[in-house]
């Protein structure tokens, strides 16, 4: 999400990566001007290169789709399970101030694209 929230900002390239011991998923987003182009690699281990994962999916979408569909999602998951729910399937906090902060990024992203 935090990743996401600086693709929002301004950012040209973010990752952010999912461990799944042994296993790690690596996702890497490029944006340029309003389109943002996702690769996600899984790699054998977390600490490996870039060439050494293997893509396993990628597409393009705009700016919006992308913060829009991550915010639905994680409003949906903590609708569905609530934050202690959300703990309990997840051993994680439910990422409540990172979702704000992608939420309000997005909000004065789509306020400045409407002026």
């Amino acid at each position: 999400m935090t990743a996401v929230g600086r693709l929002v900002a301004g950012e040209t390239e973010t990752r952010a990566q999912f461990e799944a011991e042994p296993t790690a998923y690596r996702w890497i987003f490029y944006r340029e001007g309003e389109d943002i182009w996702i690769r996600v690699l899984e790699l054998r281990d977390g600490s490996d290169h870039d060439n050494r994962g293997t893509e396993i999916w990628s597409s393009q979408l705009g700016i919006d789709q992308l913060a829009r569909t991550v915010i639905r999602c994680f409003d949906e998951v903590a609708q569905t399970y609530g934050e202690s729910g959300y703990r309990g399937k997840w051993g994680e906090h439910f990422p409540r101030t990172e979702l704000e902060t992608l939420r309000r990024l997005w909000h004065a992203h789509h306020r400045s694209d409407n002026t």
